[in-house]
């Protein structure tokens, strides 16, 4: 028993999430200086995705009997995508209408304010090791890497017999990544660790109560779309979202320590595939959510945006709320699953809206860490459950699978 404690991911993710908070409590300093092994740990995380996502799509669309099948998946979760993420960008307005933490704080802007927002913005973010097969697509998006897994799948698969030995070697590669993303995955404790040391020691203990109000509408209204929305989403479909929520329990600690939700894209993968998503769906609607489904942070826009106009006494109609909204949908698509993007995605919607003043910003900054876990949650939950529904639609999902992997009471690490 005291082993299989000892072995548990879990448990030792949580050790290390409170180990970093006493340290950023009793030594500020060494705290800010451990943020190198949360960067570390992302990063090396973030080096196997590209090629994890490559070898899952290849292998699944070489193997499937349909092209239409991979064209359908992919049709619906877009569909499915915006829909959702279009209700996740109104419950914010609506709460942060209704409750108006910014009002009555009468902030003035300086100078110094824009020029904080800016220099947070312009931070260059972690960039994800990509397949260099066209050099043109890298970057940092991993639709560049879905691109060209999906054509090569084709490729493959209309090669039949002759491209067999192909695929079996790609999908013998993507069993080592996984084998590489095992062994990663024990050093997530150092990460979590990193992570909230840095936070608490930058920040300090008594910045969680820092604009309490700001950030107990955002985590309830994360909440209400969790259980509330996609709870609904859920039962439609035959399962439900708080035993999902549980499933996957143990990458969901992993995010609240290192506020990234590409530190667990790899772990979501596979346990998918283990809930009875079929290989290709997994492969596609996974990676292209993490541009387009990405329900936390639409959340996050139109709260702090409209947060950040009450704060500063900016008049916005309903008509400009409305233009607000628009706007949101488009700039909230394309965010990185990295720590800051929900921010920059945040910066680039007033920027595009032009009422907000952007200096604003600088009044949520200093919680923006600690709104980031609630963003990346958000998100998971959120492509998670949108995984299980386009399976559902288009019949690449084994129920029964689904039903016995939910009823487990523990889950292995891995």
């Amino acid at each position: 028993m005291v082993r299989a404690l000892v072995r548990s991911l879990y448990l030792r993710v949580l050790v290390g999430i409170l180990a970093g908070i006493a340290l950023g409590i009793a030594a500020p300093d060494a705290g800010r200086w451990c943020e190198v092994f949360a960067d570390g740990f992302i990063r090396l995380i973030t080096m196997t995705i590209a090629p994890l996502i490559f070898c899952t799509l290849v292998v699944g669309i070489a193997g499937m009997t349909s092209m239409k099948a991979v064209g359908k998946a992919g049709g619906l979760a877009i569909v499915y995508f915006e829909i959702a993420s279009t209700i996740a960008l109104a419950i914010g307005l609506l709460v942060v209408d209704l409750v108006g933490p910014g009002r009555g704080m009468n902030r003035v802007l300086s100078a110094a304010d824009a020029a904080q927002v800016t220099a947070v913005v312009e931070k260059p973010h972690a960039s994800n090791f990509v397949l260099d097969l066209i050099p043109e697509l890298g970057g940092h998006h991993l639709l560049s890497v879905l691109l060209v897994a999906v054509l090569f799948g084709f490729a493959l698969h209309r090669l039949g017999a002759r491209g067999a030995p192909v695929k079996d070697v790609i999908e013998r590669a993507g069993e080592v990544v996984f084998g590489v993303v095992g062994m990663i995955m024990q050093l997530a404790p150092f990460g979590a660790f990193g992570a909230m040391a840095y936070t608490v020691g930058t920040f300090g203990a008594g910045s969680l109560a820092y604009l309490a109000k700001l950030m107990g509408c955002f985590y309830a209204t994360c909440l209400i779309f969790i259980f509330g929305v996609l709870g609904a989403v859920a039962r439609a479909h035959g399962f439900s979202a708080w035993r999902f929520v549980r499933y996957i329990r143990q990458e969901l600690l992993i995010i609240l320590g290192t506020s990234s939700s590409e530190s667990v894209l790899p772990r979501m993968i596979d346990k998918l595939e283990r809930a009875g998503a079929s290989k290709p769906v997994v492969g596609l609607v996974i990676p292209a959510g993490y541009s387009f489904n990405l329900d936390g942070t639409a959340i996050y826009v139109t709260m702090g945006a409209m947060f950040a106009a009450q704060a500063t006494n900016t008049p916005m109609s309903l008509g400009q709320q409305i233009a607000l909204l628009g706007i949101a949908m488009l700039t909230s698509k394309g965010a990185a699953g990295v720590t800051g993007a929900g921010f920059v995605t945040l910066a680039a919607t007033l920027a595009a809206y032009g009422d907000i003043p952007l200096g604003s910003l600088a009044i949520i900054l200093g919680i923006d860490r600690f709104m980031s876990e609630a963003r990346a949650l958000t998100n998971v939950i959120g492509n998670g459950i949108a995984t299980v529904v386009v399976a559902r639609w288009t019949g690449e999902l084994d129920r029964e699978q689904l039903a016995a992997a939910l009823a487990q009471k523990q889950q292995e690490s891995r």
